[in-house]
């Protein structure tokens, strides 16, 4: 390599020595391609870069005088000719490249003048220099640049996804991980990996576990690191718990082991989910292989004894902490301080908050917030309020104002509203800044006093700040508007709930849907009615049956019909009976015959009055003759048949649908009777001889 750059100095010397002789351009550029040929060098340029090459020559060909009185100019050509397509820049020159595209205040002309040059770790440099200086909008385009000129690989993968963090949405990770056509990369497991850890990132362990189960069917062999990052998501879904025990099975299956990583994932998902005696199971067999526990596992473990409110457990581990010569942070003696609060232990909460003052360790307001937390859902309200003066009056650190949000939810819960709007105004004067938790105390606060003009105040600074509303405060909202009556209000803000993914508790979805449907908001009520039914929970069966009596009252039969149809054996018999006589004198006919049938289907028995109506609406309309034809055909088999009133009124207008098939027709319909008549009768003397 070292031998070809010097040849490739001493050819651009000679060149410009014939320039500096006044040799003609044209020879100067026939001696270019002369040279350039496979004899002179010993591996050919890429038709891309010959392409750009050819380009370059005729346009300085085409701008410069024979005479070559442009030497810079062509100085400039000649040497990003050799270098882009021939001789590979030195380990100096790529480093100052590399500065410069870095340093650019316009990265896509950078780009163009040395991208070609530098190499695809150099590309990574570049990339995880803009990564940890958050430079994310660099980051997305030099990203995009290399993946249109295909100078990337695995690396670039794993730290563009990494650094761009929740920059990079769910929608946009999976797009990008399905648009790698490379499959060595693909299924490279550490991009597999930090696409996996990006979903959890951004609060999509569902869809990571989703995503998960296609890496593998197409390829992907999952390493210990997988498995970790899949199960600290788990913490924060459903079910959570027994899906992280079907990872860990799945791991060992698999021949990996168990890390400290693993374990502490597996303990944190234990805590989450409140399973006590399994994390000190783990925790136990984490070192049983001879695994040391750190403060993290410790942190896990005592977490988890919080949530079964069990203090001699969490006393005993602290020992044991103490006695492996690990010191007891911060993070520690705040869950201990947890564990004592949710066990009840309020003097031994607020020693222990005076031993961290003393350490140092409660400069800011989260351990007077666990304990104030305590005291108030204890119903310990006037010295929740005491801890909370004294934090103010010791000046503690409250940048979020959680404190004051405990304190108006506190006041709310008791009735005393008075205090807890007293308490709000003050966090508005006191503070600039807000967050979702402390708007909805005061929403809480502002809604439960009815004070609609400091409610729509609230929801103003919510936008203003650019904070999205949560499903707490999307009920809080639904109910207050409920409570004023303004039902279509409430309808809206549900709306707004469900389109952001939010799914709506059943008891405020049934109370909503009755409101709407005694105002007359017929549609309204089935709109909710349906947010409920395509969500995950569970419905009561009575909620299927009061939506029913909605429709028929809206006269929206069409939509009773889907209600019907699909939860027959949750509606009583009178409210069938009611939908199935309003539907035959007022539904849509040609949807008769499928109602009936469904209806039959369903275990529901109809009666003759039905028939009497439905076939009343076919011979109003005689160009429904098929409609009719059909029905009279079906029910003889069904075992129901045509009474002596119906059969005449038929006859009476046999002309309109013609004489000779309405006679076949209950010519075989009569003697199909007679048939499931004499069945019967036969079946149920056998019944009583035996």
């Amino acid at each position: 390599m070292r031998k070809k750059w010097k040849k490739g100095k001493r050819f651009i010397k000679w060149i410009l020595k014939l320039v500096e002789q006044n040799m003609g351009v044209c020879c100067v550029f026939q001696s270019i391609m002369a040279l350039s040929s496979p004899s002179f060098f010993s591996s050919l340029p890429t038709p891309q870069a010959a392409s750009n090459r050819n380009r370059r020559i005729h346009k300085f060909r085409s701008s410069t005088s024979v005479n070559c009185s442009k030497l810079g100019e062509f100085q400039n050509v000649l040497t990003d000719y050799v270098s882009s397509n021939h001789f590979p820049l030195s380990r100096t020159d790529r480093q100052s490249a590399i500065l410069q595209i870095q340093d650019s205040s316009d990265l896509a002309s950078a780009l163009a003048r040395h991208g070609d040059t530098l190499k695809v770790q150099d590309m990574n440099v570049i990339l995880r220099y803009f990564g940890k200086l958050s430079r994310r909008w660099e980051l997305y385009q030099l990203f995009k640049w290399m993946q249109q000129n295909q100078k990337i690989n695995v690396a670039s993968y794993s730290s563009y996804v990494k650094f761009m963090g929740k920059s990079l949405s769910c929608v946009d990770a999976v797009e990008m991980y399905r648009s790698i056509n490379d499959r060595s990369i693909k299924f490279n497991v550490s991009v597999c990996n930090a696409f996996l850890s990006s979903l959890i990132k951004n609060g999509k362990s569902e869809s990571s576990l989703k995503l998960f189960t296609q890496m593998k069917r197409d390829g992907l062999v999952p390493d210990v690191v997988t498995y970790s990052t899949l199960l600290s998501g788990c913490a924060k879904v459903n079910g959570g718990y027994y899906k992280a025990v079907e990872l860990v099975q799945e791991l060992m299956y698999n021949g990996l082991q168990m890390d400290s990583v693993t374990y502490g994932s597996l303990l944190s998902v234990c805590a989450s989910h409140k399973e006590c005696k399994e994390a000190a199971k783990y925790f136990q067999k984490m070192k049983d292989e001879g695994h040391s526990p750190n403060v993290y596992h410790y942190s896990s473990l005592l977490n988890a004894y919080s949530a079964d409110r069990n203090y001699e457990m969490a006393e005993a581990l602290i020992e044991e902490m103490r006695s492996a010569g690990l010191v007891l942070n911060k993070v520690i003696y705040t869950t201990l301080l947890k564990v004592y609060v949710k066990g009840g232990l309020f003097e031994k909460s607020k020693e222990l908050l005076k031993e961290l003052e003393a350490l140092g360790y409660a400069n800011d307001e989260m351990p007077f917030c666990l304990l104030m937390d305590g005291l108030a859902k204890s119903g310990h309200l006037l010295e929740a309020k005491s801890v909370f003066d004294e934090m103010i009056e010791k000046q503690v650190k409250a940048a979020d104002g959680y404190s004051y949000s405990i304190m108006i939810s506190a006041f709310c819960r008791s009735g005393l509203l008075k205090d807890a709007k007293k308490l709000a105004s003050e966090f508005e004067e006191k503070y600039d800044k807000y967050d979702i938790v402390i708007l909805n105390a005061m929403l809480s606060a502002y809604c439960r006093a009815g004070e609609m003009e400091n409610v729509m105040s609230m929801m103003k600074k919510m936008d203003d700040s650019a904070i999205s509303p949560d499903w707490n405060t999307f009920n809080i909202l639904i109910r207050y508007f409920c409570k004023e009556k303004l039902y279509l209000l409430a309808y809206r803000t549900m709306e707004d709930m469900h389109s952001k993914g939010h799914q709506p508790e059943e008891g405020l979805c049934s109370s909503l849907i009755y409101h709407l449907g005694k105002t007359g908001a017929h549609s309204e009520a089935f709109s909710v009615y349906n947010m409920l039914r395509y969500s995950k929970r569970t419905i009561s069966k009575a909620l299927h049956e009061n939506i029913l009596h909605i429709l028929i009252a809206g006269r929206l039969l069409k939509d009773a019909y889907v209600v019907v149809k699909d939860n027959a054996g949750f509606i009583s018999q009178p409210a069938i009976k009611k939908f199935s006589v309003n539907f035959m004198r007022s539904g849509n006919v040609n949807l008769i015959n499928d109602v009936i049938k469904a209806m039959h289907i369903s275990g529901h028995k109809i009666d003759q009055e039905s028939f009497d109506l439905a076939i009343s609406r076919y011979i109003a309309k005689p160009e429904k003759k098929e409609l009719l034809l059909w029905l009279l055909k079906w029910m003889p088999g069904q075992g129901y048949a045509i009474d002596s009133s119906t059969r005449n009124l038929i006859l009476k207008n046999s002309h309109l649908f013609g004489h000779q098939l309405i006679a076949e027709s209950l010519s075989k319909n009569l003697v199909m009777s007679e048939k499931v008549k004499l069945h019967k009768e036969n079946a149920r003397q056998r019944k009583l001889d035996g």
